[in-house]
């Protein structure tokens, strides 16, 4: 089932782990690297008449790396040993962690499958026929096991009675990384009509947004900068721009809807973790504010709408619960079927007389042998 194994370090195209050890191997690219992660821990404990001497040394054992393969070294969110290849790939980029944020650079390769997701409907005949999607998608996780028990991890992590925050959004990162991707996003992102707040409030709570969002709201850049003082947070943020950037004022999106879909719920568990506002639409935002921004005040609010106001973003979680609501619609058709062959739901090709056509060609040769 899709989702249910982790991508070893030889699928992935270039694994930072990988790329380390055939460096290792080379004496030179081996001292530029144990520089570079000098620069690294460095970063917020050299005082400011360092800061010159350490850039410029940094720099240097970066420049010496260019031509290594380390350079251009991914990860994947749902690799073992991710943190280790996550401080790899920030070691080898000194200028993005001195604060050089570029938009179109993620740390992840997504590795592509073409396995199907097989559904079967029939089991959720134990249901009310008008139960609403979000509910059938919740049966659908209960009735398989491991979605289940990711699923009960996070919701007793995230209890109101038990609430410990970084607990919590631990448990929400493992299941949106181990359950099977078609589980994971069925939860999230279910179809509700406007006027069903019943299931749109299920729908909001599946990030449980009183134990995983902050107490206090924060301000937005402050969010920010916390999360880029984290590997994993900063790593899933770039992630986020590179793949659900706008990049003109049309809304031309840098990359395809599942894309940014993967890294906007990659973000879920992380300080940047994003939520519907209400229970009557499919609006997002992070939950902090630009109050008191100051000079940065339009910063802030264009961080701010980037989730809120995001033309990607809103599209791509339109046309998955768009594509949800059609897999219901199956429902009464076949109760069993697969995920991709819903989505590749062309027209069949018409079929082809070629014996005819021939035949028709032979008889007027002869006709014309006759006539001449």
């Amino acid at each position: 089932m899709l989702g249910d194994s982790l991508p070893t370090e030889s699928r992935l195209v270039n694994s930072c782990i990988q790329a380390r050890k055939k460096c290792q191997a080379d004496p030179a690219f081996k001292a530029a690297y144990h520089q570079l992660e000098s620069c690294t821990s460095s970063l917020s404990t050299e005082s400011p008449l360092e800061e010159s001497s350490t850039s410029a040394d940094c720099l240097e054992a970066a420049q010496q790396l260019r031509n290594s393969s380390l350079m251009g070294c991914t990860c994947h969110r749902r690799m073992k040993h991710q943190a280790t290849c996550l401080n790899i790939y920030w070691t080898v980029h000194p200028a993005r962690s001195l604060g050089d944020y570029e938009l179109d650079v993620s740390p992840y390769e997504d590795t592509v499958t073409s396995k199907p997701w097989k559904m079967n409907l029939s089991k959720l005949s134990m249901l009310k026929p008008d139960s609403d999607l979000c509910l059938r998608f919740a049966m659908l996780c209960t009735l398989n096991d491991k979605c289940d028990r990711l699923r009960k991890a996070y919701g007793e992590a995230c209890s109101g009675f038990r609430c410990q925050r970084h607990l919590c959004l631990a448990q929400l990162r493992s299941f949106f990384e181990k359950a099977a991707e078609s589980h994971a996003q069925g939860l999230l992102l279910c179809p509700c009509s406007p006027e069903d707040v019943g299931c749109g409030e299920r729908r909001r709570n599946t990030i449980a947004p009183s134990c995983a969002l902050p107490s206090e709201i924060p301000n937005c850049l402050d969010l920010r900068s916390f999360c880029r003082a984290d590997p994993l947070c900063r790593s899933r943020l770039m992630d986020f721009q590179t793949h659900c950037h706008p990049m003109d004022i049309l809304g031309t999106c840098a990359t395809e809807q599942s894309r940014c879909l993967r890294s906007y719920i990659g973000l879920i568990g992380t300080a940047m973790t994003p939520n519907f506002i209400s229970r009557v639409n499919t609006s997002v935002a992070l939950s902090c504010t630009c109050r008191g921004s100051g000079n940065l005040q339009d910063e802030c609010e264009q961080l701010e709408r980037s989730f809120s106001q995001n033309p990607c973003l809103k599209e791509a979680i339109a046309a998955k619960m768009r594509f949800h609501r059609q897999l219901f619609s199956q429902d009464q058709v076949d109760s069993t079927f697969s995920v991709r062959q819903l989505q590749n739901c062309s027209p069949a090709p018409r079929p082809q007389l070629r014996l005819p056509v021939l035949s028709l060609f032979i008889l007027t040769l002869i006709l014309l042998q006759t006539l001449w």
